[in-house]
């Protein structure tokens, strides 16, 4: 079969005769195709438009195929190819954690927006793949950043990016949110936490039917881990410090509300590349 033979398998991610929802599957079919078969035959995409009538070997069509046959399920891409790009780097990823999403690249871009002293010192909780704090590592070698993550996988996941990029200003650790942290003080505390609701419909549907649970579901309302963050990191920040966190679309007044019972002032909520609530961030008195 010819490059752009494989190409048109495509088609299958969206083909209602396979009894596989497109929603359920990818709303990028061509693009998805275009990663697994240049992660099959080791080359660009340019490759694939240049060189559409080449012949991959019998070897490299079993790879694609093995590999389509895995999105065709329904399993993330990122999981499939093992990586994931975030802000200016690639990371790994595994089952153990989320994937990597644009709308979190907000937390770092409100981060580096802040008037920080230039020494600061950070705290990047539920780190997952070590995505915000190795992101804010790239971009502020001067700062001193702390990630923490409950999952002992997550944790050996994140310090083999931080290892991969060459992020000495990052310390990798494990723990319960605050309470296996030393008794330190932070100029900036940033979390995409687990928010969505245990019974939110969207759990069984697309990329999140196979990310961890942990890492997603908090409660009957989705407020449970967001509630802890934001009352316990009084006890973390200095004074005028600042702590942002992500959260879901309807979630944005809630969590407001819980800023300014925490002690919060210049509450601030953004909104994602859709127009949603999407992060918000508080600084301490």
């Amino acid at each position: 079969m010819t490059i752009l033979e494989l190409l048109q398998r495509s088609a299958e991610l969206t083909d209602s005769s396979t009894g596989v929802s497109a929603a359920d599957v990818t709303d990028s079919p061509l693009l998805d195709t275009e990663l697994l078969l240049c992660h099959a035959l080791d080359v660009s995409r340019t490759y694939l438009k240049t060189w559409p009538d080449r012949e991959p070997t019998p070897e490299q069509v079993h790879h694609f195929s093995a590999l389509f046959q895995r999105r065709l399920s329904g399993e993330p891409i990122a999981y499939i190819l093992g990586y994931q790009g975030f802000w200016s780097l690639d990371l790994k990823v595994s089952e153990h954690t989320l994937i990597p999403r644009p709308e979190t690249e907000l937390l770092v871009e409100a981060a580096l927006d802040l008037q920080l002293p230039k020494q600061s010192s950070v705290l990047d909780l539920g780190t997952g793949t070590g995505a915000i704090a190795l992101a804010l590592a790239r971009e502020r070698s001067d700062w001193k950043i702390t990630a923490l993550d409950f999952q002992p996988q997550a944790v050996a996941l994140a310090e083999e990016n931080r290892v991969a990029h060459k992020l000495d200003n990052v310390q990798i650790l494990q723990g319960n949110w605050f309470a296996d942290l030393p008794a330190d003080k932070f100029d900036l505390i940033l979390s995409n936490p687990p928010y969505i609701e245990s019974n939110d419909p969207h759990l069984s549907q697309g990329d999140v039917r196979f990310e961890p649970s942990s890492a997603l579901v908090s409660g009957v309302k989705g407020f449970d881990d967001l509630i802890v963050v934001i009352d316990e990191s009084v006890g973390f920040l200095k004074s005028n410090g600042w702590l942002i966190v992500e959260h879901g679309h309807d979630q944005g007044y809630g969590v407001r509300q819980l800023f300014t019972e925490a002690g919060f002032a210049d509450i601030e909520t953004r909104p994602d590349y859709n127009q949603t609530d999407r992060i918000t961030l508080g600084r301490l008195l």
